[in-house]
């Protein structure tokens, strides 16, 4: 057994990493502002955008570094044992069949989410979120010229649920053709259980709603959590979806930008492949197939190995806000490394609680307002770091909340 190292910091300065390099424009959350901030002692701690501070599997970098000692990089094929590996770890990780052929590639879950809204949502119609949620489900919508729907997740007790009565009454609305559907929730960190899946494919196969899961972090599951994917419920869930997947979030893939979407009926596959290819999407990075490849034939070792440490680091913090920072609560984690803290109980607004966090504690985190509604007031802090950084993130913090407690005694 090959035993990972989390713990070591490693230094990713001038490496084109975005999350070390760029913060984002107050007014713009998809933009993004070059800033030397983040060096020297009084760095600024980066923990927002969801990629991770840990090298990947040894086997995908082999893979990646004898491919490249090839010399020749020309045009990339997918062959059958790209999607035969992508089949194999649905069903070793998720006890789902899927068949090759069901497989569309794309360069990204977002890219494909912007391709489902092109194919099958026409200007002027709606799609449905259930906010707060991944804040770039927003443009992808509007900048297809359709119109946002929301169906406000409930929030009681610390725990998030669906609102199916007001699901049920926005569905039924003749414009609304689609839903994207967050599973694993993103900001939230819900792992939806199959009865809810059930519920929501219900409504909306009863209004003709086809339903696009998000399915990205469906490997990072935590505390006993069991995740379906949605197309796994049953035949006619799965005649009416779209699954969206990758190793990007898995194995800390993205910048090498391959997916696999999962489309099991014929029709929507069909439509769905020709307007990808329409937008010059259809095809990987030939590094990107041999990294997927790679992480999930042999990648298995790691990922289980990272997600005791993920766990590790996500009862740290909560130990150390329980006991030193009260006024700052933890949603229970069942899904994703990105943790949700409710901050409302410092009593500022979303321009103080960002200065707090950003200025006073120099720790850079996404700030829960651009999720959309019910965020304002919450923190998403991403826990795939070494333990390190996390414990300096959380002791910043407490000593930026103990100095306005005092400065408002």
């Amino acid at each position: 057994m090959t035993k990972y190292d989390f713990d070591t910091e490693i230094d990713r300065l001038h490496t084109h990493a975005s999350k070390w390099s760029f913060v984002q424009d107050e007014e713009d959350a998809l933009s993004q502002i070059s800033t030397d901030i983040f060096s020297g002692e009084d760095r600024v701690l980066p923990m927002w955008v969801a990629d991770m501070d840990f090298t990947c599997p040894q086997p995908v970098i082999d893979a990646i570094v004898s491919r490249a000692q090839h010399g020749i990089y020309g045009y990339t094929a997918i062959t059958d044992s790209f999607y035969q590996s992508a089949v194999d770890w649905m069903k070793r990780r998720h006890n789902w069949d899927i068949e090759a052929d069901w497989i569309c590639t794309a360069p990204g879950v977002v890219p494909a989410l912007k391709g489902a809204v092109r194919a099958f949502v026409k200007p002027g119609e709606k799609v449905l979120i259930q906010t707060p949620v991944y804040y770039p489900f927003f443009s992808t919508i509007e900048n297809n010229g359709a119109q946002i729907a929301t169906n406000p997740l409930i929030y009681e007790n610390g725990h998030y649920r669906m609102d199916f009565a007001d699901l049920e009454q926005k569905a039924s609305d003749p414009l609304v053709k689609m839903i994207i559907l967050c599973s694993p929730h993103n900001p939230i960190g819900r792992v939806w259980t199959r009865e809810e899946l059930q519920r929501l494919g219900e409504i909306c196969l009863a209004n003709d709603v086809l339903v696009a899961s998000d399915e990205l972090h469906g490997d990072l599951i935590f505390n006993n959590a069991v995740f379906t994917p949605y197309a796994a419920l049953g035949q006619q869930f799965a005649q009416n979806s779209i699954i969206c997947t990758a190793p990007s979030k898995t194995f800390n893939l993205a910048g090498l930008r391959a997916s696999n979407i999962i489309i099991p009926n014929s029709e929507l596959r069909e439509a769905f492949a020709h307007t990808l290819d329409s937008g010059g999407l259809g095809s990987l990075n030939l590094f990107g197939t041999v990294a997927l490849e790679a992480a999930y034939n042999h990648g298995e070792e790691w990922l289980d190995q990272l997600l005791d440490y993920i766990q590790g680091n996500f009862d740290f913090m909560c130990r150390y806000l329980a006991e030193n920072i009260p006024q700052i609560s933890v949603v229970p984690l069942e899904g994703t490394y990105l943790a949700w803290l409710d901050c409302r109980s410092l009593g500022l607004d979303k321009k103080a609680l960002r200065k707090l966090m950003f200025e006073e504690a120099r720790v850079y985190l996404d700030e829960g307002y651009i999720f959309g509604d019910g965020g304002e007031g919450f923190e998403r802090i991403n826990l795939a770091c070494p333990r390190s950084i996390v414990r300096d993130a959380v002791q910043r913090i407490g000593k930026a909340v103990n100095q306005l407690n005092e400065s408002q005694n």
